[in-house]
């Protein structure tokens, strides 16, 4: 590798550290210490407004309904999520914030707002567009070979 593209892996890598750790510890110091980042990421992913779908949920994080009723569970616990079947299709369970849950939402991306500010505040128009470009094709490679791994995990398991 040569040494301009190792110092763009060190940096992608201490980035991506730097943002998990980062997360995890001001969920474990702060108000919300009774939260993981996975719960968190739940959280955001049921979004502040609208009742989403159990199934809906479930695709926009990547996982199966079975792993989301574990964690919905757990959130519903703490008081974050409530559960309630639909009104026009028993069969269907919707999932929707608390009022402590939105108030974790509106915290942890208070967070993302400030690290997004802190990034592009710098940038004149052109060096924004180059930068947005830039992390769309960094987020269509991680896709296509989270794709991959995935369509390989359901073919062999």
């Amino acid at each position: 590798m040569q040494e301009y593209d190792q110092r763009v892996n060190d940096l992608m890598l201490d980035i991506f550290d730097k943002i998990l750790v980062t997360e995890e510890l001001a969920l474990s110091k702060g108000y919300f210490k009774d939260l993981s980042v996975a719960e968190m990421h739940t959280l955001e992913s049921i979004g502040l407004y609208e009742s989403k779908t159990m199934s809906e949920t479930a695709a926009a994080l990547g996982v199966t309904t079975g792993t989301l009723t574990v964690a919905v569970d757990r959130l519903v616990r703490k008081n974050y999520v409530q559960r309630r079947r639909d009104d026009h299709d028993r069969r269907v369970v919707r999932v929707q914030l608390t009022r402590q849950g939105k108030l974790a939402y509106r915290m942890h991306h208070k967070f993302h707002t400030l690290l997004v500010d802190r990034l592009i505040e710098p940038l004149d128009e052109n060096q924004r567009e180059i930068f947005l470009s830039t992390l769309q094709s960094i987020s269509d490679f991680v896709n296509e070979q989270s794709r991959k791994y995935n369509e390989g995990v359901n073919r062999d398991g």
